[in-house]
C-alpha cells in the first residue's frame, strides 16, 4: 500500500485479535481480573491485571454504556488520515464496568457535550476492512 503512513491502524496480533474480531461484530470487549481479591475490569487490554498483577485475566463483553469524563475538540491534526475528518471530538469515557477508555464521540455538536452525559458505543469502519473502531454517541 503506497502513500502516506497511517496513524489510525492498530497492529493486530494474537493477543488483541479477539478484541478486534468482537468489534467487527459490533461488540466491545474489556479484560477482567479473576483473582479473588481483585475482580476488577480494565481497559486497554493487557495480559495481566494492572492493579494486582494477576495473570488470571479474561475477555468480557462490555455493556457499551458509558459516561463522558472529558473531551477535546480537535481542529488541527496533520497526521494522515485525521486531517480528512476535522473537527472531531477526542474523549475519555467511563465505561459502566469501571474502566476509562479513550475514544471519539460522534453525533453530538461541541456545544452539546457535558461531563457525565450518558453515551453508548457504536462502531465505524477503521483503516482497513474488516477493522471496526469503537466510538461513542449520546445515549437514547
Amino acid at each position: 500500500m503506497g502513500g502516506s503512513p497511517r496513524f489510525d491502524a492498530p497492529e493486530i496480533d494474537d493477543f488483541t485479535r479477539p478484541y478486534w474480531e468482537a468489534a467487527a461484530e459490533g461488540r466491545l470487549l474489556i479484560r477482567r481480573c479473576r483473582a479473588e481479591a481483585c475482580g476488577r475490569a480494565h481497559f486497554y487490554p493487557r495480559e495481566f491485571c494492572p492493579r494486582c498483577w494477576s495473570e488470571d485475566v479474561v475477555w468480557e463483553e462490555a455493556s457499551g454504556r458509558a459516561t463522558l469524563y472529558t473531551w477535546s475538540v480537535v481542529h488541527v491534526n496533520d497526521l494522515p488520515p485525521f486531517g480528512g475528518h476535522l473537527p472531531y471530538t477526542a474523549a475519555v469515557v467511563d465505561l459502566e464496568e469501571g474502566p476509562r477508555m479513550s475514544a471519539e464521540v460522534i453525533g453530538c455538536p461541541e456545544g452539546g457535550l457535558r461531563v457525565g452525559m450518558p453515551l453508548g458505543v457504536a462502531f465505524r469502519a477503521g483503516a482497513r476492512a474488516p477493522l471496526m473502531v469503537p466510538v461513542f454517541r449520546p445515549a437514547g
